[in-house]
C-alpha cells in the first residue's frame, strides 16, 4: 500500500512539474563588440517572456552563424527561479570591413586592376555596403547596399548600380569578335524570409547595354553597334539547411534564380532564363569536408552570339580559361574534397582536389546537344586555400585545373572565398 500510495505522489508530481512550462525571462548577448545587441535580439526566433524552446535555440544559432558578422555562436541557459530561465547567446564576431584588390591581364594584354571596399556589418546592423572600381582598359564602378533585416527579421531590402564596361568575345559562325560590353544597371530587390529554411528575393533592374565592335571577325547579321534598354524581373527562391563550423560546412542548399528581361530590337528579343544551384556538403572526418555543386540552367533558345549562359574559368570549370564560349544552357558539376593541413589560432591552411565537369547546349541548338561529346568539358585539379578564422570571407584560393577532354587546356585559378 505504502509503494502504491508512494508511485501515486511521484506521478502527481512529476505531471505538475511537467505541466509548467518553463519560461525565457532574460536573453543576453555576450562577446558582441561591433554588432547591435538590438539586432541579434531581433534576428533570432526566441523572445523573452515565452516558452523556452532548444529546438528554436538551435535554430537560432545556426541563423546567427550564416551572418557573416559572426564567425561562432552557442547557447547556454541557466534556472533563476521556478520556472524561469535567463538564455545566454555568446558569439565570436568576425572583422567585417574587407578591402579588395585584384590585379590580371585582359585578352589583349592590357593589365588590369580592381579595388573596393564592401563593410558587411555596416553600422553593427548586419547590413553590406561598399562598392569598387575597376579598370581593365575601361573604367568601371560599382554601389551595393542590402540590409536583410531592415525593416522586421523577415523583411529587408537591397540596393544595387553598376557601370561595368569590359573587352567581351562573341561567338558565331564558328568565328570570334571582341567588343566594348557597358551595361549600366540600377535595380532594387525586396527580401523576405519565409522561415528559417526558405527565403526570397524579388524585384526589378533597368539597365542600358552598349556594344561596339572592336576587332575579330563580322557579318550583316550581326550588329557592328548595338546601344538598347532592358527591364529585368528577378525572382530568387532559397531553400538553406547548411550548418556552419569554422570553415566546415554541413548540409544541403538548394538556390534558384529566374529572370524576365525585355527589350526592343531587331537583334535581342524578350527572353526567360533560369538556373538551380544545388549544394551538398558533408563533414568526414575531423578536418575534411566534402563539397558539391550542381548547377542546371535553361535560357530562351535563341540563335544568338549574346547567348547568357558563359563558359569560364571563374564561374565553373577550373583551368577552361576567360569566356571560352557561351551557350543557352548549362549543367556543370562541381566536386571537390577539401582537407585542413594546418590549423592554429586564427589561420587555417586546406588542400583540395577537384572535378569540374560541364555540357552546354549551343544558341538555336537541341537538348541532344547535352549529351554530344563536343560539347562537353571536364577538368581535375588540386588546389590551396589560405582562411582566416577572423575575417568574414577571408578565404584566399589558388586551383589548378588540367583538362582531361579532346584539345582541352589547362591553368591556374585564382580568387577570393571557396570556389562555391
Amino acid at each position: 500500500m505504502k509503494k502504491i500510495l508512494l508511485l501515486i505522489l511521484l506521478t502527481s508530481y512529476s505531471i505538475f512539474s511537467f505541466s509548467q512550462e518553463n519560461i525565457v525571462v532574460a536573453i543576453k548577448i555576450r562577446g558582441v563588440k561591433k554588432t547591435k545587441t538590438s539586432e541579434i535580439k531581433k534576428i533570432i526566433e526566441t523572445k523573452e517572456n515565452v516558452v523556452l524552446d532548444s529546438l528554436v535555440l538551435k535554430n537560432d544559432i545556426i541563423r546567427l552563424k550564416r551572418l557573416p558578422a559572426i564567425s561562432h555562436a552557442y547557447f547556454q541557459f541557466f534556472r533563476s527561479y521556478e520556472n524561469k530561465y535567463n538564455v545566454f547567446i555568446n558569439v565570436e564576431e568576425n572583422f567585417t570591413i574587407i578591402p579588395e584588390v585584384n590585379f590580371w591581364t585582359t585578352t589583349n594584354r592590357k593589365f588590369a586592376y580592381k579595388i573596393g571596399l564592401n563593410d558587411y556589418n555596416f553600422l553593427g546592423r548586419n547590413i553590406a555596403f561598399g562598392g569598387f572600381y575597376q579598370n581593365n582598359g575601361f573604367d568601371s564602378y560599382g554601389i551595393n547596399f542590402r540590409a536583410p533585416t531592415l525593416f522586421s527579421r523577415k523583411w529587408g531590402i537591397a540596393l544595387h548600380h553598376q557601370n561595368w564596361v569590359s573587352e567581351e568575345p562573341l561567338y558565331f559562325d564558328n568565328q570570334t569578335a571582341n567588343y566594348k560590353y557597358q551595361n549600366i544597371s540600377y535595380e532594387a530587390l525586396a527580401l523576405y524570409q519565409i522561415n528559417f529554411k526558405h527565403q526570397l528575393q524579388f524585384g526589378i533592374n533597368f539597365f542600358k547595354e552598349k556594344y561596339d565592335y572592336l576587332s575579330g571577325a563580322t557579318s550583316p547579321t550581326i550588329p557592328q553597334k548595338l546601344n538598347v534598354n532592358k527591364r529585368l524581373l528577378k525572382l530568387v527562391y532559397t531553400y538553406d539547411k547548411l550548418d556552419y563550423y569554422y570553415q566546415y560546412i554541413n548540409g544541403f542548399k538548394s538556390q534558384f534564380y529566374g529572370q524576365y528581361v525585355t527589350s526592343e530590337n531587331e537583334y535581342q528579343d524578350d527572353f526567360l532564363i533560369f538556373w538551380n544551384d544545388f549544394f551538398y556538403y558533408k563533414r568526414i572526418g575531423e578536418k575534411g569536408n566534402w563539397a558539391n555543386r550542381l548547377r542546371i540552367g535553361l535560357a530562351s533558345n535563341d540563335n544568338t552570339p549574346f547567348a547568357p549562359f558563359a563558359l569560364d574559368n571563374n564561374v565553373n570549370l577550373r583551368g577552361v580559361g576567360i569566356l571560352v564560349d557561351r551557350g543557352t544552357g548549362s549543367v556543370v558539376w562541381n566536386t571537390e574534397y577539401r582537407h585542413t593541413l594546418y590549423e592554429k589560432n586564427w589561420l587555417v591552411i586546406q588542400g583540395n582536389a577537384f572535378v569540374d565537369a560541364g555540357t552546354w547546349r549551343n544558341p538555336g541548338g537541341s537538348f541532344s546537344d547535352f549529351i554530344d561529346g563536343k560539347n562537353a568539358r571536364v577538368y581535375s585539379g588540386v588546389g590551396l586555400r589560405f582562411i582566416s578564422k577572423k575575417i568574414f570571407n577571408a578565404v584566399f584560393r589558388i586551383d589548378y585545373g588540367y583538362g582531361l577532354t579532346k584539345n582541352a587546356s589547362r591553368g591556374f585559378v585564382f580568387g577570393i572565398g571557396q570556389y562555391f
